[in-house]
């Protein structure tokens, strides 16, 4: 009988997995769709559509790793972790202090990028370990408290004039201080350059190959390089999907999910919560530095991008999708990063292509903007929300509005699953098969 069990629950485990493949192809193919067809509007040749495309990938893919990251410690363990941003600028300057060259301002060991990649995500889950342990004995407000404060201590350590340029042990190293730290290249270039390191070098046989078939027809290198990195995180992205999908469906996994529902009766089964928290803490962490450093990497560490605001993004997208939910984390992820944060943009260059709106034209202050709506004139209105000073305020107040909507009619998310039980077996039925 337990065999035959066993066979169900795989059958069914299957077509779970396949009805979720099936949601993710068509979330991707209505995005891509949708943003096509702007791009149209907007009259871009076929190299502006691909780069649309490329920037709407790349971003979902990113949004979608740390989604799944936190949502192995929010949606699966309940904890409350507001401190985002930080592990993430700890894996991005770790890895930057390993594999930068020691002639660079400022100056790192200049390990092989690999060495620096592992170290950046080995460095945030130590961080993110020893950070619970203090944290051990909170819940709910008071850890989203401290690991807040921890990930603000963690961004203004990094920003500090100390450690603009400093020595251990005798080694120059530095995060670069208010202006930031340049990152080792992207290693993509490695498939169409001589000498990835190179800005100027030129392009392999296989680059040149490509990027003249593409040049033909009006995609430029530059895009065709990037388009090719946004692919290679989306498998990047599965491989997540996957282990977090396993560990959720494990034994550990569904301890988890006991300390997420009564950490005290879990506790009272002999499980040792405390020890379960700091594993869950260090593997989130982990996962949170390395989606930083593939976001950061062959461009700017600078400690603007790890503000808080990054740590709100990060929980907004997970609430849309759904806590304890790894589907709806990439789903929250693809949404957020595509319609909430790269919508507005897009919004603007319609309006501004296709509504007549001058420059001079846009208020200076929302007072100006809304005297004119007594004359029934929503022009200065419109213009005064998409200038580019206030877009992100526009992104800011969409999300709000989004919130309101999904607390009120839809507080789980898309697809939330935070009723799901903690036990493996179907609780309802006796040792011998017979219901109760």
């Amino acid at each position: 009988m337990s065999v035959l069990d066993d066979g169900k629950a795989a059958v069914s485990e299957w077509f779970d997995g396949r009805s979720d493949a099936a949601l993710l192809l068509v979330l991707a193919v209505g995005l891509y769709a949708l943003f096509t067809g702007v791009s149209l509007v907007l009259g871009y040749d076929l190299g502006g559509i691909v780069n649309t495309l490329r920037r709407i990938t790349f971003l979902s893919a990113i949004y979608a790793m740390l989604v799944l990251a936190l949502n192995l410690q929010w949606g699966y363990t309940g904890l409350f972790n507001l401190g985002v941003a930080g592990f993430m600028a700890v894996g991005v300057y770790t890895m930057g202090m390993l594999s930068t060259a020691p002639t660079t301002n400022p100056p790192g060991l200049g390990l092989p990028l690999p060495i620096g990649i592992l170290g950046g995500v080995v460095a945030a889950a130590l961080v993110g370990a020893v950070a619970s342990l203090p944290a051990l004995r909170l819940r709910g407000d008071y850890l989203a408290i401290v690991t807040l404060a921890f990930s603000e201590i963690v961004r203004l350590t990094y920003r500090s004039p100390v450690f603009e340029t400093f020595s251990v042990a005798g080694l120059s190293l530095g995060t670069g201080g208010s202006t930031g730290m340049s990152l080792p290249t992207n290693p993509i270039r490695m498939l169409f350059y001589e000498n990835p390191q190179e800005v100027t070098s030129p392009p392999s046989a296989f680059g040149e190959a490509v990027f003249g078939t593409f040049e033909a027809l009006g995609v430029r290198a530059p895009v065709v390089e990037g388009t090719a990195y946004a692919i290679v995180l989306l498998f990047v992205v599965a491989g997540v999907y996957a282990l977090l999908r396993r560990v959720g469906n494990s034994p550990f996994g569904r301890v988890l999910k006991a300390i997420r529902e009564d950490e005290t009766v879990a506790g009272a089964l002999g499980k040792d919560t405390r020890l379960f928290k700091v594993k869950v803490f260090a593997l989130g962490c982990a996962l949170m530095g390395l989606a930083a450093i593939l976001w950061r990497i062959g461009g700017l560490a600078s400690t603007e991008d790890f503000r808080p605001i990054t740590t709100f993004y990060v929980f907004v997208a997970l609430i849309i999708g759904g806590a304890g939910s790894n589907t709806g984390s990439v789903v929250g992820g693809a949404v957020f990063a595509s319609l909430l944060f790269e919508g507005p943009n897009f919004v603007r260059r319609v309006v501004t292509q296709y509504v007549d709106i001058g420059i001079g034209q846009t208020p200076n202050t929302i007072f100006e903007a809304v005297g004119p709506l007594a004359s029934l004139d929503v022009t200065p209105l419109l213009a005064y929300t998409i200038s580019d000073v206030n877009v992100s305020a526009l992104r800011l107040v969409l999300l709000g509005v989004v919130l309101i909507y999904l607390i009120q009619n839809r507080p789980e998310g898309l697809l939330g699953h935070r009723t799901e039980t903690a036990a493996s077996v179907d609780l309802g039925e006796r040792p011998g098969g017979e219901d109760r």
